[in-house]
């Protein structure tokens, strides 16, 4: 949600800013990139590595590791080493996304002021930690990477952020630079970021507007943004995904499978076991990382627990199958930004992949059948295009001449409708979904009794018509309004968001001019990412509705028919049925009643219940009635074929 670049600001700043890095702080890998010499260079960490768990560990004899020392230890220091907080922070303790993350976590999360705490042990006793704070030490380490490239301290970043990142989440991030002791000048959104990486490149080779959808899923978060770009100009169109959807999930799904099924074979539960499911974890990652370009691998664990060996085949067909549901549901933000954005499939002349998770081959299938056959894009290092284009924004905002004379401009948007509550409850709209950011807009107000002189300002984000049906961001009173008649005096409402996002909502009575703000950030009531999709999904739920019970009916109806349909078929001497083995009509005929029964005993099944079930029945008929097509004349051949086309 967040950035325009204008000359006359960058070439203000230089003078301030000096070296300006680039930082992708992500949930299991961060990377830092600066412009230099007219092009990005992307840093090694002390390690050789172009990218850095996103780790911190605190060992028993006092000493805190962050990056791939940390990892190193997730193993034998389980409880102390801490990962994937880029998914609590800026969110509440009773978030459900929280709460379900903490079941998964080796270390402690407590509550405090209804914020998410991390507990640790150290050499010193137990330490309390908020994200904000853990973030800041990775942060750290690779402003550190950084100066150690450069030679010289560095003070100015800009950090990358999802872009379904609400508020609160945003403003985190800003407090996490500023403990790091970073200045954080800018917030910018991965995919934008990313856009940027990939678009300045093409900007000689393009002619015209050109649609460009970035696809970003990686190891917690997930953002679909569709750009249009023209001659310079980076547009952001619109903006979805899920703030907790990634690699890791994958991954967990994954060691669910390996613990149920070595408690299947050997009787032991290792739930509990927080050593052996780090270990698990840190095998399952690898085996994920060579599925993608093998198609099995053996995971392999000694000494699991005493005395227990782990040695499993993972392969690829199962991996897919395990999470096949989660990577459908990555085309749904990308239905939706089409849908947004007012385009088709075939507007787009780009797809854009950036996150490790991109490498997945089934991810890749699904969206390039969803694209009709269009391959998406590689010409980019998907772990790198972040830090790419926040390097290019550093260097845009230090006023970097290469960058200046390329005459770069970014617009980014909001993803929710922003207003306050008006009179019996409804939703005032003040800045629509999807406009574009930074964006100030005023609206008047006026008073609804006689004699009022306070009015209470309540401010909502949603898409449903009643305030009280959307998201409570905050609120205060205006006093002081001159004693009037209601309708007669003026209360101009302003809402402003920055560069970075963050709102400022002020309410101005215009004759006697007294005014009151309120800034919506990390300290006040900010969205969920889950809560967004949620508000989304209900203000279309009423036309939707209708259709999900015609596609469910439509499935029931399906299956029904086919399966009754083959049942009058078998007993049908003018069909191919009656060459088969009596066996074979055996094995169908059972086939057809358990189905029936099925039916029978569901009858308010799901879609995707009856969807399956006729797939599994059309199953075990096409292999059995491909033998005769197999073996007959071209004659019958034909006779086949068109019996299949029917099924």
């Amino acid at each position: 949600m967040v950035n325009i670049y204008l000359c006359s600001d960058a070439q203000q700043m230089k003078k301030d800013l000096g070296t300006v890095i680039g930082i992708d702080l992500g949930t299991t890998y961060s990377c830092v990139g600066i412009f230099k010499n007219c092009h990005v260079e992307i840093i090694e960490n002390d390690q050789g590595n172009r990218i850095t768990p996103s780790c911190v560990a605190f060992t028993p004899d006092g000493q805190r590791l962050i990056g791939d020392a940390a990892k190193n230890l997730l193993t034998s220091n389980p409880q102390n080493t801490l990962f994937q907080i880029k998914r609590i922070i800026g969110r509440k303790f009773n978030d459900s996304s929280v709460q379900t993350d903490i079941k998964h976590f080796p270390f402690t999360v407590i509550e405090r002021y209804g914020k998410p705490i991390i507990k640790v042990d150290t050499r010193y006793g137990e330490k309390l930690f908020t994200p904000e704070e853990i973030s800041a030490m990775i942060l750290g380490k690779m402003c550190d990477i950084a100066e150690g490239f450069l030679g010289t301290k560095v003070k100015n970043a800009v950090v990358t952020v999802p872009a379904y990142f609400n508020d609160a989440q945003r403003q985190a991030t800003k407090d996490a630079g500023t403990i790091a002791g970073l200045n954080v000048i800018r917030i910018i959104n991965e995919p934008t970021a990313a856009a940027i990486a990939f678009g300045l490149d093409k900007m000689k080779q393009w002619d015209g507007a050109k649609n460009i959808l970035v696809f970003d899923l990686g190891g917690g978060t997930f953002d679909v943004s569709l750009l249009v770009f023209d001659n310079g100009v980076f547009e952001v169109l619109a903006t979805n995904g899920d703030t907790h959807l990634g690699g890791e999930d994958f991954d967990q799904r994954i060691i669910e499978y390996f613990i149920k099924l070595f408690k299947t074979k050997k009787g032991k539960d290792m739930t509990k076991n927080i050593h052996a499911v780090e270990k698990l974890r840190r095998e399952v990652e690898k085996a994920k990382r060579i599925l993608s370009s093998e198609h099995h691998t053996r995971v392999e664990i000694e000494s699991f627990i005493p005395n227990e060996d782990f040695s499993e085949i993972l392969t690829r067909a199962k991996f897919e199958e395990l999470n096949i549901d989660l990577f459908r549901s990555t085309m749904i933000p990308v239905e939706n930004v089409l849908k947004d954005a007012k385009l088709k499939k075939s507007d787009i002349a780009e797809v854009l992949l950036v996150g490790g998770s991109t490498r997945i081959p089934k991810i890749r299938q699904i969206l390039k059948e969803f694209f009709n056959g269009k391959e998406p894009s590689r010409g980019i290092n998907p772990d790198e295009a972040v830090a790419h284009g926040a390097a290019i924004q550093g260097a845009i905002l230090a006023g970097d001449k290469c960058v200046i004379d390329n005459e770069i401009v970014i617009i980014d948007v909001n993803p929710l409708t922003m207003g306050i509550e008006v009179k019996d409850g409804a939703m005032s709209s003040i800045i629509p979904r999807n406009s574009h950011i930074p964006i100030t807009k005023t609206q008047p107000f006026t008073t609804v009794s006689d004699n009022q002189h306070t009015v209470g300002i309540r401010i909502f984000e949603g898409e449903r018509p009643m305030a009280k049906h959307n998201h409570f961001l905050g609120e205060f009173d205006l006093t002081g309004i001159p004693l009037a008649p209601r309708g007669i005096p003026q209360i101009d409402v302003t809402f402003d968001i920055d560069v970075d996002g963050i709102l400022n909502v002020t309410a101005k009575e215009t004759t006697g001019g007294n005014k009151k703000s309120i800034v919506i950030n990390a300290k006040t009531n900010r969205l969920s990412s889950e809560q967004i999709d949620r508000m989304i999904k209900v203000a279309e739920l009423f036309t939707d509705e209708d259709k999900l019970v015609k596609q469910r009916i439509d499935a029931k109806n399906e299956l029904e028919s086919y399966t009754y349909s083959l049942r009058n078929q078998l007993n049908d001497p003018k069909t191919l049925f009656e060459e088969l083995s009596s066996r074979e009509k055996s094995t169908i005929t059972n086939a057809i009643e358990n189905q029936i029964k099925w039916i029978d005993n569901n009858p308010n099944g799901k879609t995707d219940d009856f969807k399956k079930q006729k797939k599994q029945l059309e199953r075990i008929v096409l292999q059995i009635m491909s033998k005769i097509h197999g073996y007959n004349s071209n004659n019958t051949r034909s006779q086949s074929s068109q019996y299949y086309g029917e099924l």
